[in-house]
């Protein structure tokens, strides 16, 4: 998909429940990543859909809910490379031992894993790409954590149609209570941070 092609996708013009149009705030001002780096740094390639869903927008905020993570960002909490890291430690005390949460069933084939794109503002809730040893990252699919308890959810869809499902309202999850919102914005990490 071209970025013209997806910054089409996400400027289809909403629902009757939210119309609108989901736009770049004010254009890319920084230079696209490397991705070649990024995929050296990360040990994997990253879906093309958020590859151009970066490219397009950069990381920020989706309709004040859904923060996109990005590679490199300036500030920690933003960054994509600081994320998985973080994500990855505070999954293995959640996940473990007797007094941990229960581990979602999709993670239980040998070889399966969670890698965080964004995040869910002000509920500690993150979304995650569910991969597997070997698997093409274009058929990584989505895993909500609720950030408050064992409540996981998994929608087989990619990042980005999991992103514009939920800002229209075609997917409801009890993560994204918000959603879907009366009109569409995005907020750039360039221009908020």
């Amino acid at each position: 998909m071209q970025n013209a092609a997806l910054e089409s996708k996400l400027d289809r013009g909403g629902t009757s429940a939210s119309p609108g149009r989901i736009r770049p705030a004010s254009g890319r001002d920084q230079p696209k990543p490397s991705w070649g780096r990024i995929r050296t740094r990360l040990g994997h390639a990253l879906p093309e859909d958020y590859k151009q869903l970066i490219d397009t927008y950069g990381g920020g905020l989706f309709d004040e809910t859904i923060w996109v993570l990005e590679p490199d960002c300036p500030d920690k909490n933003y960054d994509l490379f600081t994320m998985v890291e973080e994500r990855a430690e505070v999954l293995a005390r959640l996940l473990a031992g007797e007094r941990g949460e229960p581990q979602p069933g999709e993670l239980s084939p040998h070889g399966s894993g969670l890698v965080p794109f964004a995040y869910i503002e002000g509920t500690g809730a993150f979304l995650y790409w569910l991969t597997h040893n070997g698997q093409d990252p274009a058929e990584w699919t989505v895993m909500a954590d609720a950030g408050c308890g064992p409540e996981w959810e998994h929608h087989p869809v990619s990042c980005v149609q999991f992103v514009l499902d939920a800002l229209t309202g075609e997917i409801r999850t009890d993560v994204l209570s918000e959603l879907p919102a009366d009109a569409h914005m995005f907020e750039s990490n360039d221009d908020i941070l």
